[in-house]
């Protein structure tokens, strides 16, 4: 269990709001940035000041908060209506909606389409129809890429969990599980297997050391790149104003 706590501080010059969240779970403390703001996780058995760490961390932390803020910024401004058009595998392609048996994406020498059961989307909306689509393509090829990396590097993962965080790509849990974002999906494939190739390798490197990069690098040498990729235009995986 946790409990929160609203502060605030000035940084810097700034006037930072941010939560203090003290936590049963937490070993050591640290500070949190993501798109919804700043928090600071302290540990119940550890006696700490907050503002110590935000201080400390000033350049950091509104580094951080400048980021997300452009994040919030290049949002593309989504509609989910018929002949909008949507990222997929990281190529546009146009939303079709129509009478169908399943949701499908195709191609003609023209243009590429996403094509969306007419009845799904009279069930829900749009919008709820498209991330199903998005998740659904997500189990199957993050399940085809993780199968083909795991056997090349030498490792065994449990199982895949298709997530939702708004910030975060992927993770890997002790216990062999890989956690992907299904919003991945929108993304080029070869930016899919570096994540897919950095959750993996954790499952032989737990952290970031030299030789975990060194071990990502021989399965994916363009890591550098893609992750480069994923930093600059991540924005472009918004889905909706509900990721901000």
């Amino acid at each position: 269990m946790s409990e929160v706590q609203l502060r605030e501080i000035e940084l810097l010059g700034k006037s930072v709001e941010y939560e203090i969240r003290r936590s049963a779970e937490a070993s050591e403390p640290r500070i949190d940035v993501d798109i919804h703001g700043v928090t600071v996780v302290v540990p119940h058995s550890i006696d700490t000041l907050p503002t110590e760490l935000l201080k400390e961390n000033a350049s950091w932390v509104l580094e951080k908060q400048r980021m997300y803020q452009a994040y919030r910024d290049e949002a593309p401004k989504r509609t989910f209506e018929a002949g909008e058009e949507f990222p997929y595998l990281g190529e546009t392609h146009e939303l079709v909606i129509e009478s169908r048996q399943s949701h499908t994406v195709s191609a003609t020498d023209q243009y590429q389409t996403i094509r969306l059961r007419q009845s799904a989307v009279k069930q829900s909306s749009v919008k709820r129809a498209l991330e199903n689509f998005y998740r659904n393509q997500a189990r199957q090829h993050f399940a085809d890429r993780a199968e083909q990396y795991a056997s090349q590097m030498g490792v065994e993962y449990t199982q895949i969990e298709i997530r939702n965080q708004r910030t975060r790509w992927g993770s890997c849990s002790p216990s062999g599980t890989l956690g992907l974002n299904w919003r991945l999906m929108m993304a080029s494939p070869d930016v899919i297997d570096y994540i897919v190739v950095h959750e993996l390798a954790h499952l032989r490197e737990p952290n970031h050391t030299q030789a975990f990069w060194d071990l990502v690098s021989e399965y994916h040498p363009e890591y550098v790149e893609h992750a480069e990729w994923l930093k600059e235009n991540s924005a472009r995986l918004i889905f909706s104003k509900a990721d901000l």
